[in-house]
């Protein structure tokens, strides 16, 4: 256990549907968590960060009074506790999504409802009540607002409230319970928020730059890819010539010969096409490697 005296950075990491993926994202950054069976404070391998487990609904509320320094939330969950926090950096988390989430408008397909004004003295129901009645106060419509405890597309279905705000990212979900879009409230991603009086601590605000950075490098990584390869001399233009133009090789001659040894990171969607052209081209003992980080 650390010295109490040694400085301490209070972390907070979403429960819930970004639980694994940020725990997995952390470890290729370099900080191993491991969690106990209903433990909220899971041990992390940094004596200098304290881990602590929380819904990402209350995220901004912790770290806007101080109890946390540091948290993983939503754009929409800051936006409906009205939290006042510094935003460190947006993160998209590529193995969970690869898109911008949706907190959208749907009625029954069914209905009579067009548009937003159509819902004037109605009943909305969603778990974003906040955020939903400043839409519609902001719109100059009167509803009712009621706070969905879930299972929120189902209530239009039975009957129990007329509309409903809820997050998506394609609509497959919305559409699959027979209901339909009328507008967009708000787009949200995931963010990096630390308290404020923390970011004016010269230590704390290095070590969160720290994380930033790594988990940043992270993310970047897992839409790259590393490519070497040993290309004869006299076929390096036709190499570079494949190459994309954007990124510039490391290139090194081999030892008493006319050969080069080339490396180069790229984005892993084009490797499939490019592999082959450079072997055709004369590249040989083409290797593909994965990266961790990416800075």
């Amino acid at each position: 256990m650390s010295d109490t005296n040694e400085p301490i950075l209070k972390f907070g990491i979403p429960k819930g549907s970004l639980q694994d993926a940020t725990i997995a994202l952390l470890e290729k950054a370099g900080w191993k968590i491991r969690q106990y069976h209903r433990n909220y404070f899971p041990d992390v391998n940094d004596k200098e960060l304290k881990i602590s487990m929380c819904r990402a609904q209350e995220m901004s509320r912790y770290v806007s009074d101080g109890t946390l320094d540091l948290g993983l939330t939503g754009k929409d969950w800051i936006q409906e506790n009205e939290s006042d926090v510094h935003v460190v950096s947006d993160l998209i988390y590529s193995k969970v999504s690869n898109r911008t989430a949706s907190w959208v408008l749907a009625v029954a397909g069914d209905s009579p409802y067009q548009r937003p004004e159509d819902l004037a003295g109605k009943k909305i129901s969603t778990e974003l009540v906040g955020c939903t009645k400043r839409y519609f106060e902001n719109a100059g419509i009167p509803v009712e607002v009621e706070y969905s405890w879930g299972a929120t597309e189902a209530k239009v279905v039975e009957g129990l409230c007329d509309g409903i705000v809820e997050v998506t990212e394609t609509g497959t979900t919305i559409k699959a319970h027979g209901l339909r879009i009328i507008a967009e409230l708000m787009q949200t991603n995931t963010r990096m928020i630390a308290n404020k009086e923390a970011m004016a601590d010269p230590w704390k605000k290095k070590k969160i730059d720290q994380i930033n950075m790594l988990l940043t490098g992270a993310l970047d990584a897992e839409s790259l890819v590393g490519l070497k390869m040993n290309v004869p001399g006299d076929k390096m233009d036709d190499i570079m010539d494949e190459l994309p133009s954007a990124n510039s090789p490391t290139i090194a001659h081999l030892h008493n010969s006319d050969w080069l040894s080339v490396e180069i990171v790229v984005a892993q969607s084009i490797v499939r096409d490019l592999i082959p052209k450079l072997h055709a081209k004369g590249a040989q003992a083409i290797i593909e490697f994965t990266l961790n980080k990416v800075i």
